[in-house]
This record gives C-alpha cells, sequence and structure tokens, in this order.
C-alpha cells in the first residue's frame, strides 16, 4: 500500500469487482462504498512505522479479484473523513486476513490515525481497486524500485508470481527489485524482508534483490548486502547490467516512494497526478512512457 499521499490519485483505476451490488452483495466489500473491517493487530515494526491486520469476515470477501494484478484499498479516517489508499501485502490471504505495513507522518493524518487505533476497533475501507495490471508473457523484465513503505506494492505482486510458482520453469518474466531506505533500522521488518531474500535465494534465475539505505548510521543486523547510497543510474545499471534501454525491449519499470526520489529515478507526476514525461534515471537509460510506471 502505498502511504505516499502524493500518489492517492493514482490508485482510482479499473474496478478489480465489475458486478452492481445486488441487495444480496451489500456486504461484500465495495470499491465505491465503505465498509468497516475490524482491526485485529498492530504490531511495531521500526520507527515510525506498523504492522497492521485487518480481518475480512467470509461473507465480506469479494469473489472477483485479478490474481495477479497489484491492488490496493481505500482507508477512511473517520475523524476528518479523510482517505488514503493502501496496499496489503499478501492481498486477502486465506484466513481473510489483509496486512499493511504503515508509516506515520507528521502530516499524514491517515497514517497517524490509523497508528492509533487498537485491536478490536473497526476500520473503514473501500476496494479492491487495481493499481497495476500483471500479465504473464507481457514483459521479459519487471523492474521495481521502492523506497520506505513503497515496497509494499511490489511485495504483493512478488508474493502472487513468483512466490506461488511451483518451479522457475513456470516463469517467463524475470524480476528485479531495487529498494532503498534512510538506514538499516528503516528497512522492512524481517516479516516482509526474510520472504523476499528467500525468494532471490531459492528462485536466482527469476528475481534478484538489491537493498539500499543512505548510511549505515545507528544498528545493523551486520549484513553485508547493504549498498550505501541513493538508488541512481549507475546503481540501476550495475543492477541489469546494461547501459541503455532499447526502446522495442519488453521491460518494465515500476517506481513507488517519497516524491523526491521517485521524481530523481523516473522524472515528477504530471497534472493531476497523471504519469506525466518520463525523466531522471530513467530517461537517461532511454526508457520510453511505455516501459515507465509510476504508483
Amino acid at each position: 500500500m502505498i502511504s505516499w499521499a502524493g500518489a492517492a490519485t493514482l490508485f482510482i483505476a479499473d474496478y478489480l469487482i465489475i458486478q452492481k451490488e445486488s441487495p444480496d452483495e451489500l456486504e461484500v466489500l465495495s470499491p465505491s462504498q465503505f465498509r468497516p473491517l475490524p482491526l485485529t493487530s498492530s504490531v511495531d515494526s521500526g520507527p515510525d512505522t506498523k504492522l497492521l491486520t485487518l480481518t475480512v469476515p467470509p461473507h465480506m470477501r469479494p469473489a472477483l479479484l485479478a490474481q495477479n494484478s497489484i491492488w490496493s484499498v481505500y482507508v477512511k479516517d473517520d475523524d476528518i473523513q479523510v482517505e488514503r489508499p493502501y496496499t496489503p501485502l499478501e492481498g486477502i490471504d486465506e484466513n481473510g486476513q489483509m496486512k499493511f505495513w504503515i508509516k506515520k507522518y507528521p502530516k499524514g493524518e491517515v497514517g497517524r490515525w490509523l497508528h492509533s487505533k487498537k485491536p478490536g476497533e473497526n476500520i473503514e475501507v473501500r476496494g479492491p481497486l487495481q493499481t497495476w495490471a500483471w500479465e504473464q508473457g507481457v514483459w521479459d523484465e519487471v523492474v521495481m524500485i521502492s523506497g520506505g513503505t513503497g515496497i509494499t506494492p511490489f511485495y504483493q505482486l512478488l508474493h502472487k508470481t513468483i512466490g506461488a510458482a511451483g518451479d522457475d520453469s513456470s516463469l517467463a518474466t524475470k524480476f528485479t527489485l531495487l529498494h532503498s531506505s534512510r538506514v538499516p533500522a528503516e528497512l522492512p521488518p524481517p516479516s516482509i524482508l526474510d520472504p523476499l531474500k528467500s525468494l532471490a535465494e531459492s528462485k536466482p534465475k527469476n528475481f534478484k534483490l538489491h537493498l539500499f539505505v543512505d548510511s549505515r548510521e545507528g544498528p545493523t543486523d551486520g549484513s553485508s548486502e547493504l549498498n550505501v547510497g541513493q538508488i541512481t543510474k549507475s546503481a540501476i545499471v550495475k543492477a541489469l547490467g546494461t547501459k541503455k534501454i532499447k526502446p522495442d525491449a519488453k521491460i518494465m519499470f515500476i517506481v513507488c516512494g517519497p516524491d523526491p526520489m521517485l521524481s530523481a529515478i523516473a522524472g515528477p507526476y504530471g497534472r493531476n497526478f497523471s504519469q506525466g514525461d518520463v525523466g531522471g534515471a530513467l530517461k537517461e537509460l532511454g526508457c520510453t512512457s511505455t516501459q515507465v510506471r509510476k504508483l
């Protein structure tokens, strides 16, 4: 999910649930109507971040979900009637749980409000709403670049694709994730990072993980896997092993993170949070607008 306030409008996309609601469906999760869900867990996971779990009762679970698309839900702050989109890490799991990694920002009303909620309280959500449609066989390579909690849509995509694949032979697309945090303590918690590391180790032909921190200041786990510095053009070149992206290459770059990071890598959003022109490092690499998606 995504906790970036600037990206909120981007998530108003094609509904994953396309049926009109009948009287029998009034309690099912809806893209257009808010539904109350119980908060069943709230756990601190790092500086100003929490892992929150909402549970969807069986009768509220939507029947039609795009299996491999990235999707989000909107959460409403009942106190000031403001909504923001967040991406559940694994979608809705077999137990009906939606798990979110959410950061609290000084000026982020909904994030602060969510951090204040206690297990047992209800949270109003609407969705699911499609963020980006994934189709098997369309892309030879998908490169995901994230900062902070912007990793959540990519975790969801990887969980549904590589994580669900039985063996490497069933995967036609190569995935690469470059993720950046300010310091090691702000990296995703083990419940998010460990499964990604396991995927990279078990399926190296299909998934590569590159972690970056601005500095090693503060406590670390002693990991030698961290790259110190921001994700730049040279870092992308090193990760991909190519200095130029051909216009006809079947490669997709998806970027999700704070606005300054997004602008430096892919260029800023256009008017009304449209995709805008490709800029930054990806423009220097030769990427076209069909090869870049800003979340």
